[in-house]
């Protein structure tokens, strides 16, 4: 296990996010082969095993999008043991992963957005600016929390309106922004340095002890604003990503350009934002063409 980790971390360049996940995904498939097989040896595990665990997790109400996560861990596990000749024959080729309806992104209407920039108040000192910071810097640039997270002041180029991100697999990216976020930075960044006067080159967001801020921080601080401008069950950082490239595209951005802005590797995955785009000009259609409403 140690070394497919090791594997993912310095060859694929994965994630902490994901190496954890994937570790987890194995581990609770090896309890249940040792559970109902009596065997976790990976060199005694066929297909059928699999199949059974995929059964398993249905029955218990798992959805078909979750189960294909699950399935690609274990299927790169697999493909790295029959590599490192561990195993002989890779039991996961012949398993067909369950079909998942395409999930159609949250996200906040620009009606939201304004009212959370121009009539919330996120308080006086650094922690009101760095509250702000943060989700105005999500919304207009669309990066994930990760990117945001490790992102430091070296990586902002506030002449040029644009800043540099390391996405995933170590793919770095330019990102653009408009002039206005510009000046919100050199307040922020100026805010920053009276509170920790040597933190100058360092970590974009810190914590109130002047550490760089964590996962978990950075999602309760999105939470708690997103719940004063949406009713919506979903409230993390992702959703202002996902309100970025939305806005984009019913703005009539290309989706190639999107595409890059988010870091996407496929194109197939940046198309799930034009489904608002597609609904507004359904709308418009009903409305202006003579024979929609006989249609």
């Amino acid at each position: 296990m140690n070394s497919f980790l090791q594997f993912l971390k310095f060859e694929k360049r994965y994630s902490s996010h994901t190496l954890l996940a994937y570790q987890k995904d194995i581990e609770q498939f090896l309890a249940f082969t040792t559970n109902i097989y009596e065997t976790e040896e990976p060199r005694d595990i066929t297909h059928t095993h699999i199949r059974a665990w995929m059964v398993d997790l249905m029955q218990k109400g798992i959805t078909p999008r979750t189960i294909n996560r699950k399935l690609s861990a274990l299927k790169s596990w697999f493909k790295f043991l029959l590599k490192q000749k561990q195993i002989v024959k890779n039991p996961a080729v012949k398993i067909i992963a369950p079909k998942a309806g395409k999930r159609l992104p949250v996200f906040l209407h620009e009606k939201s957005t304004q009212q959370l920039f121009d009539e919330i108040d996120f308080g006086e000192g650094y922690q009101g600016a760095r509250n702000k910071m943060i989700i105005e810097l999500l919304y207009c640039t669309g990066i994930r929390r990760s990117e945001l997270i490790n992102l430091k002041e070296k990586d902002i180029d506030l002449l040029k309106h644009q800043l540099k991100v390391m996405g995933k697999g170590g793919k770095e990216r330019l990102i653009p922004f408009h002039e206005s976020l510009s000046v919100s930075i050199q307040n922020y960044l100026e805010e920053k340095l009276k509170s920790y006067p040597l933190s100058g080159g360092g970590p974009v967001f810190l914590t109130d002890k002047g550490k760089p801020v964590y996962p978990k921080m950075v999602y309760n601080i999105v939470k708690r604003y997103l719940s004063l401008v949406t009713t919506s069950d979903q409230r993390s950082p992702h959703i202002l990503r996902h309100s970025f490239a939305t806005h984009l595209s019913n703005r009539g951005a290309d989706l190639n350009a999107i595409k890059e802005l988010l870091g996407h590797s496929s194109l197939s995955a940046t198309q799930i934002y034009t489904h608002n785009s597609i609904e507004q000009l359904k709308k418009v259609y009903e409305q202006a063409h003579p024979k929609a409403k006989s249609i």
